[in-house]
Order: structure tokens, then C-alpha cells, then sequence
């Protein structure tokens, strides 16, 4: 058996290796290396791809966040709903453009964002609601949206984890993750389901108005060289990073429906462990094994319910088996964000949470061998 990694980026790098190394001798030849032809080509496929009408490219997701409530004109003091089960970056920005951040709970089997606890979170000083679609799949949109419009605030979806992932409407309306929103961000992080050999991010939008404001403020504030038309910041996408992505979109289906498989097979060998809570997918193609693209499970994560998810992690790691605890601790509980307006009653999900999930490895190159090792070594170990 090959060694089991968390992510095989070099495994997945043999598959568009010739593409990638003659895409970047070309951008080393022409030294077209910030703006170049390969960032504007990556941003019309993105934009095709998605169906959107503005992507604009940045330097990472977390600046693509950043951006994005500095396009809406978010004031300091204005309130910002969002999940407290996710990574710091989400709730950074906010603190670092002086906004209020509010941390609200999230649901036990999807791990996104709590609408009723959105709803009861917003008060006359809230302006905006950032969703974090985790782990691959989206938050509810069809509810955020309508208390989007019910209290004339702005969504701000967080897509750096979901990208590719489809939502289905009530009303039956495809829509790609981070196109339903007023604005979205997402991460090009190398270990993403869609990543570059670096950094790099970028924004979606189809308001055309918040597009051009935000083209200006990636290339600090210039629509016209060396003039300043708005306060901006200097985060580009370089061509190296967009020439790599540009390799892997057309492979984005498929890259995400092999997690998709290595998902189901990872679910099947849980079937029946009542210590053991898979992934919940909601939309009907749950109910298949074949094919879906409404989770794109950028990680699969369990829940331990026997207090022995810590042990877990030492068995598997003694055992050659790489894991994740994503995450270890709320963010309301973390000593840059702490505030005295929390308390822990409005928080028993993440809580519970953070001493339950375990992530396995997930990516394009797991095989069945690998996978059924995983999988035995879990099961051995929770009914130990």
C-alpha cells in the first residue's frame, strides 16, 4: 500500500504535470508575471465555469474577504453575523476592519451556520451575514437570503472550502456555491479542492457596481495608473498561480466527484457504528452512491460520540494515518477574539463539536485499499 496522505498534491500534479511546467516556462520566457494573459484567461473560465459575471483574482481567500467588506462600504462598529465552528480567518477580517463580529452557533449534522441562530443574532447594528459553506457543502442560502432581504443586510458567502459544490433552491434554481450571495470569497489555498501552487484567492459577484469598485481596490485603489480612486490594497494573483489553476479547473468535476466516491466508500464502512456519525448531505442526491455535486467534501469529518476522539487521533497518526481536528477550539473561546458579550449557553453545538469531529484523509488519489485500512483502524479503535 503507498503511503497515505492527507492531501496528494504530488500525486495529483503528475496528472497535469506537462501542462503546468510548459505553462510556467512560458510566463519565466515572456516574464509576464503580475496581470499576465494567464490570470485574465483564468478569470474568464472561472467566471464561465460558474456562471457568474465578475470573478476578480486576488492574492488569497483571506484578503478575498477582506475585500469584499471593504466593496460594501462596511463601517467599524457595524455588527457581522457569523459561525463560530470555522476557522479564524472568517472572523479576522471583521476584527481587522474594525466591524463587530457575532459569533452564533451552527447545526450538529451539517456544521453550517444556525439560521434561527442568525435570526435571533441581529439586531438594528448588523449589516451583513458571512456563511461558511464547510467541509464542501452549503450553508441553508434559501433562509439566509430571505432574512438578507426581510432585514436589508448583505451576504457575504465564505467559499473557500466549497467550491464547485451546486445548491439547489426550493424552487428548484441550480446555483454554484458562492453565486447566490450579494458577494463571495474563495481560498486558493494548495491543500482546496481547487488549489494553486501558492496563494491565492478570489471574489464573485453579478453586481456590476461592486465588481468595479472591487477591481479597483485589489490593485490598491487604481483604475488608471497612479491614480487613487478608492482606499485599496495590493492583493493580485500572480500568473505562475493562475497558469496552475488553470490546469486544474477543466478537472475541478472531476477532481470533486472522486472525493465524492472516496466519501461514499468511507460512509458505507461506517454504516451501523453507533459511536460514529458520518457526514449528513442534504439534497436528494444523498441518497446515491454514484454521483454528486451538492457536497464536494473538501474534508470528510466524523463525530466520536464515546469521549474517544482524542485517542483516535494518536492511534491513527501511530498507525502511519494522517488526520485533522478541524477544529480544536471555538472561536469564541479563542484569546484574540474572546468578548464578554458570549455566553457558552448560546454555543452547545460548537462546544460538542470541538471534542467530537475527527477529519480523515480526503483527496483525489485515495484508493480502496488505503480507504478500507482507514476505515478498520477507526472502527478497531472506537469499540475498543
Amino acid at each position: 500500500m503507498k503511503k497515505i496522505q492527507m492531501v496528494d498534491l504530488k500525486g495529483q500534479y503528475e496528472g497535469i504535470k506537462n501542462e503546468v511546467n510548459d505553462s510556467i516556462a512560458e510566463i519565466l520566457d515572456s516574464s509576464a508575471f503580475i496581470n499576465g494573459p494567464h490570470v485574465h484567461a483564468f478569470q474568464k473560465e472561472l467566471e464561465e465555469y460558474l456562471d457568474v459575471k465578475h470573478v476578480i483574482p486576488c492574492a488569497n481567500g483571506t484578503d478575498a474577504l477582506q475585500i469584499c467588506m471593504m466593496g460594501l462600504g462596511l463601517q467599524p462598529g457595524d455588527e457581522v453575523i457569523t459561525a463560530d465552528f470555522t476557522f479564524a480567518a472568517t472572523v479576522e477580517v471583521i476584527a481587522l476592519l474594525n466591524l463587530t463580529p457575532v459569533l452564533v452557533d451552527v447545526e450538529p449534522d451539517t456544521f453550517n451556520i444556525d439560521i434561527k441562530a442568525v435570526e435571533k443574532a441581529i439586531t438594528p447594528k448588523t449589516k451583513a451575514i458571512v456563511p461558511v459553506h464547510l467541509f464542501g457543502q452549503c450553508a441553508n442560502m434559501d433562509a439566509l437570503m430571505d432574512l438578507a432581504k426581510k432585514h436589508d443586510l448583505y451576504v457575504i458567502e465564505d467559499n473557500a472550502q466549497a467550491i464547485g459544490a451546486t445548491y439547489t433552491s426550493a424552487n428548484g434554481k441550480k446555483q454554484k456555491a458562492g453565486t447566490i450571495g450579494h458577494v463571495a470569497s474563495t481560498s486558493f489555498f494548495p491543500s482546496k479542492n481547487l488549489g494553486c501552487y501558492g496563494d491565492g484567492g478570489a471574489i464573485f459577484t453579478n453586481d456590476d457596481d461592486l465588481a468595479h469598485i472591487i477591481r479597483g481596490m485589489v490593485n490598491h485603489g487604481m483604475y488608471e495608473r497612479y491614480y487613487h480612486d478608492v482606499v485599496g490594497v495590493n492583493s493580485r494573483l500572480d500568473s505562475i498561480q493562475a497558469a496552475v489553476l488553470r490546469a486544474k479547473l477543466p478537472k475541478l468535476d472531476m477532481y470533486n466527484q472522486k472525493r465524492w466516491e472516496a466519501a461514499s466508500k468511507y460512509s458505507k464502512a461506517f454504516e451501523g457504528q453507533e459511536h460514529i456519525v458520518v457526514p449528513r448531505i442534504v439534497c436528494a442526491c444523498g441518497e446515491s452512491q454514484n454521483s454528486c455535486d451538492c457536497h464536494v467534501f473538501h474534508q470528510y469529518t466524523l463525530r466520536i460520540l464515546n469521549g474517544k476522539r482524542d485517542g483516535l487521533v494518536q492511534y491513527l497518526n501511530s498507525n502511519s494515518v494522517p488526520c485533522g481536528v478541524y477544529y480544536p477550539v471555538p472561536l469564541h473561546k479563542q484569546k484574540a477574539y474572546a468578548d464578554a458579550r458570549y455566553n457558552e449557553a448560546d454555543f452547545p453545538v460548537t462546544n460538542r463539536l470541538v471534542e467530537e469531529v475527527i477529519s480523515l484523509p480526503m483527496h483525489t488519489e485515495l484508493d480502496d485499499e488505503q480507504i478500507q485500512f482507514i476505515t478498520s483502524l477507526v472502527i478497531d479503535f472506537v469499540n475498543q
